[in-house]
């Protein structure tokens, strides 16, 4: 048994998803975490294409049994489905064109496996969310006490003080999945949001990608190699050569939440307005109104410093 915590990790397994894949496997490995499961769910890429490279990612990293991956939902609930190749390419891993993984998915699907392993291990799970919040909104509509069984939720999602990086205003898990995702934010469950004002700031440049790169062992070079095509996409945003990791840091905080710091507020998804749907809004007036939703734990900010050093160690750990 591990003393840290006991992930289930639903995600779009894109390049910065397959960087957490990475580096949850890193802990497993040292018997600091366990992961019982990944669902995957439409985003970066569909949700069968990300199934086969999570696959792909655990056993690159020398984990080949013993984690389910199921397949998630394929489509939002109220809208079309859109993915972000631009940001990872038409194989979600950077145009690495890799093998096919040894091996496949299960064929329970990922809302489902989510309600199983929450019923056989009530208050342990850590629902590690990286992706549209859909396969976790299906779970709450098959289980009313779903988020009585949940020991607490960490969604990498949402922007406040911070520009969208899909709309002017909407980040990208969260305008995948409006609907979702303000089923989540509403549910009766401990829930920490790590929303870009977190994560842009943690941002890695050359130094960092450079020492990856000359670290040579297969994960690290595995690693370096998908993560060419994110920062070529992210040099335009960034000004300069980089990427920014965003999952990561809702793992890490997962594991470490000292490393964070953070708001308490409730929190809500605008469903209808014409330019701002899918944006995440808190009420950030000095007197907040009442609300009847449960504050959510917003990181606002992190040890950027140690972020990176932890996560580059994770990644030539291996």
């Amino acid at each position: 048994m591990t003393n840290g915590p006991t992930f289930l990790y639903d995600c779009d397994t894109g390049i910065d998803d397959a960087m957490t894949l990475l580096y949850l496997a890193s802990l497993v490995r040292a018997g600091e975490a366990e992961l019982v499961g990944v669902g995957t769910v439409h985003g970066n890429i569909d949700p069968l294409t990300g199934a086969l490279n999570t696959l792909r990612v655990l056993e690159a990293a020398g984990i080949t049994e013993g984690v389910p991956v199921a397949v998630g939902a394929a489509r939002p609930m109220a809208q079309d489905v859109h993915y972000a190749l631009d940001w990872h390419g038409t194989d979600g891993l950077g145009e690495t064109r890799l093998p096919d993984p040894a091996g496949r998915p299960v064929a329970e699907p990922a809302p489902a496996q989510l309600v199983r392993l929450a019923r056989a291990m009530p208050g342990e799970l850590t629902l590690l969310a990286t992706g549209p919040l859909t396969n976790l909104g299906a779970a709450l509509l098959l289980d009313d006490e779903l988020p009585s069984l949940i020991r607490e939720v960490v969604v990498m999602g949402g922007a406040f003080d911070h520009p969208g990086n899909i709309t002017t205003h909407a980040e990208a898990n969260i305008w995948h999945d409006p609907e979702a995702a303000d089923m989540v934010f509403a549910a009766d469950w401990p829930v920490v949001l790590v929303p870009l004002d977190a994560t842009h700031p943690t941002a890695v440049h050359d130094d960092w990608l450079d020492r990856l790169a000359a670290h040579d062992s297969p994960v690290a070079r595995f690693a370096a190699r998908i993560l060419k095509f994110y920062e070529d996409a992210y040099t335009p945003t960034l000004k300069r050569r980089g990427a920014v990791i965003h999952d990561a840091l809702a793992a890490m905080l997962a594991v470490d939440p000292d490393l964070g710091e953070y708001a308490h507020r409730p929190v809500r998804v605008e469903l209808r307005g014409d330019l701002t749907r899918g944006t995440t809004v808190w009420d950030a007036r000095s007197l907040p109104a009442d609300d009847v939703r449960r504050p959510v734990k917003v990181a606002t900010g992190s040890d950027v410093a140690a972020f990176q050093e932890r996560l580059l160690a994770s990644l030539t750990s291996f």
